[in-house]
């Protein structure tokens, strides 16, 4: 089995981080597996949604391998295998893994099945939308172990939850349950164990079925709408959203609305 697994079916493509044994820590082999599958599911047409989770039912993401990772990127240990040496010698490739500096296009769905700790709570903050179960355990402890989270929780962390909540996440470093998470807004459901999947396929399987340039141009117009003064982040928006217009799928939407059918899309 790979350490990270990617299945696409009906346009959802489901990756999932697969180190149960280590609570899905990220070690160099499962970071260089990830972009693979990003670049994937970015670059593939027929992909229109992902779902990201972990394997097992304890953790989504530890976050960094400890124990392989963190000794490699000190210096403790000397580049091993070809993963060691892509890590050593592309300085971006853990941001683009953990979609600090890759936009995959497309919307990404967490399915937080247990600990998002560190660096998997920082990978989340890359993702759209997120499903959590009732058992997942939430945190930021870097400022604990004289660390600084800095795998885009700084940026991103304010602009998605209430600023007092993200400073006491980033400053504290303590963790925090899904409750928690529901109440700032940093999920957007909080289900039992065994629905976590279903739930995230349930919201996959609904955006899969809406107009994918649409979908792809909404996401790209919030994206890049952000922190921009209003008047600018207006035009922007028009700018983005005029141009589906000249697509077969904005005719397709309207007629068959009007026909009393489901519209059939093509992405075009």
């Amino acid at each position: 089995m790979s350490v990270v697994e990617l299945e696409i079916n009906d346009g959802i493509a489901v990756v999932t981080l697969n180190r149960p044994e280590v609570m899905n820590a990220m070690n160099p082999e499962l970071i260089v597996k990830l972009e693979r599958a990003w670049l994937t599911v970015r670059d593939n047409p027929a992909v229109r949604v992902a779902i990201l989770t972990g394997a097992g039912t304890k953790s989504f993401s530890s976050g960094a391998d400890l124990g392989r990772l963190i000794p490699l990127l000190s210096g403790a240990r000397p580049p091993e295998d070809e993963y060691d040496r892509a890590i050593m010698t592309d300085k971006d490739l853990m941001a683009r893994a953990s979609l600090q500096t890759l936009d995959v296009s497309k919307p990404v769905i967490a399915a937080v099945n247990g600990y998002a700790m560190a660096g998997g709570m920082e990978m989340l903050q890359g993702t759209d939308l997120r499903v959590a179960s009732t058992t997942a355990t939430f945190g930021l402890r870097e400022v604990q172990r004289g660390l600084v989270a800095h795998g885009g929780s700084c940026v991103r962390l304010a602009r998605q939850v209430p600023y007092v909540q993200a400073m006491e996440i980033l400053l504290l470093g303590d963790a925090f349950d899904a409750a928690k998470a529901l109440e700032i807004g940093l999920v957007n459901y909080v289900v039992e164990p065994d629905q976590v999947m279903d739930k995230a396929m349930d919201m996959a399987r609904r955006i899969a079925a809406n107009g994918p340039l649409a979908v792809q141009l909404t996401r790209r117009a919030v994206r890049e709408c952000l922190g921009r003064p209003e008047r600018d982040a207006l035009a922007l928006e028009d700018e983005i959203g005029m141009t589906v217009y000249a697509t077969e799928d904005a005719k397709e939407g309207p007629r068959a609305f009007v026909e009393k059918r489901e519209p059939v899309f093509v992405g075009r």
